[in-house]
């Protein structure tokens, strides 16, 4: 049976058009699961802890060879929608661009690798199969969306033998960058606990704010390292300090700290956390107060090796767009943070510079450029390509 292709543009308005501002679904994966399973794709919806997932698998289940795709629907709030050129859930397309809330970050990739990977499974193929994962939980906690999606592969013998995330990594022209990794990445909180009393008498409290001043000088001010030659060096950003006192005169009893925290593989979140502990110990001893730290991990520092993959992936960018992308582990975290205790993961999509902001857009020949290295990583991943 033949089937109508996906346009990866029409594909990409139609899932703008789904204001699906995490966690919130708004039909983006029903318009996938329908347009996937038209396509001969087997799909399954994996729902968990309110988080709205979708498995889409061509091929056979535990064929000798499978690659796979992942990506997410969800988006950040559009913020003062008047600020917007236009209403950011229309999907204008003008001057060339695509504009609204997703456009880049990233319904377009999953745009992309959908209709990329409807039109490789047109052919007829033999023990080969394409798995797509899309989370509606990426912008958010992401507790229960990919991370959901690989206990259910687990749990039903699914596979895959590699995978490409498709959020955007280009800096400034399409095809100038790719990641190979990332920098794990914690919050960490820390309150110190002092004794109440009044500022004319000093004396009388144990003021958390100085013991609390010094701490985070001393964080801050600490290189955990120098970077290597696949990372930049790890960072420490105090982001918060808060005790809560409206008045002047009276010293507070306790005073609270927010650290970021971005690491490279030369550390884990535990040896991280040891290290805030130890110092809050250490400077809760000298100034008489008492320290507690808290700490949220949201991924590990990990790394793929170059090799067959991040190979596939910098000749296919190649080939379709003239420029060898650089391998790089900046930015933030991803989904690719969970994927990698799966299968080796590259990531590729689109240039950034307009993600998460007012009057995001993309050019609409880039939607259409990042199918074709969808497509072409497939044909040279399975050898049909010459």
């Amino acid at each position: 049976m033949t089937h109508s292709p996906i346009d990866p543009v029409e594909l990409t308005a139609a899932l703008v058009r789904c204001p699906s501002v995490t966690p919130s679904e708004a039909g983006a994966l029903q318009l996938l699961d329908t347009a996937l399973s038209e396509a001969g794709f087997a799909c399954a919806r994996v729902d968990r802890g309110g988080v709205p997932n979708l498995f889409a698998r061509w091929g056979a289940k535990g064929a000798a060879r499978s690659f796979g795709f992942n990506g997410h629907t969800d988006v950040v709030p559009p913020g003062d929608e008047s600020a917007w050129r236009f209403p950011p859930f229309e999907a204008v397309i003008d001057a060339g661009r695509l504009w609204g809330r997703g456009a880049v970050d990233m319904k377009s990739g999953v745009a992309a690798f959908a209709a990329a990977a409807a039109e490789f499974a047109a052919s007829p193929r033999d023990d080969r199969a394409v798995v797509l994962l899309i989370t509606g939980d990426e912008e958010g906690p992401a507790v229960d969306g990919t991370a959901a999606l690989l206990d259910w592969m687990a749990q039903n013998g699914e596979t895959m033998d590699a995978c490409l995330v498709g959020e955007p990594t280009c800096r400034e022209r399409m095809g100038d960058m790719m990641k190979i990794g990332r920098r794990g990445a914690l919050t960490a909180r820390i309150e110190i606990i002092g004794e109440q009393g009044h500022a004319a008498y000093p004396h009388k409290a144990r003021n958390p704010v100085p013991a609390m001043a010094r701490l985070i000088d001393r964080l801050s001010s600490h290189r955990l390292d120098e970077g290597n030659a696949s990372f930049e060096p790890s960072s420490v950003a105090a982001v918060a300090i808060e005790t809560g006192n409206p008045v002047s005169n009276v010293i507070p009893g306790g005073c609270s700290a927010t650290l970021n925290i971005r690491f490279n593989n030369e550390h884990d979140s535990g040896s991280v956390i040891g290290w805030i502990e130890r110092e809050a110990d250490s400077v809760a001893a000298d100034c008489g107060v008492e320290a507690r730290v808290s700490a949220d991990v949201s991924g590990e520092s990990f790394l793929t090796e170059p090799g067959e993959l991040s190979r596939l992936v910098e000749e296919s960018v190649e080939a379709q767009t003239g420029l060898r992308p650089e391998a790089s582990t900046s930015g933030g975290t991803s989904d690719a943070r969970f994927i990698k205790s799966v299968c080796p993961v590259v990531e590729f999509g689109l240039v950034g510079a307009t993600m998460h902001q007012v009057d995001e857009s993309v050019p609409v020949e880039q939607i259409a450029q990042l199918k074709g290295v969808y497509g072409r990583i497939l044909e040279n991943y399975f050898g049909d390509r010459p």
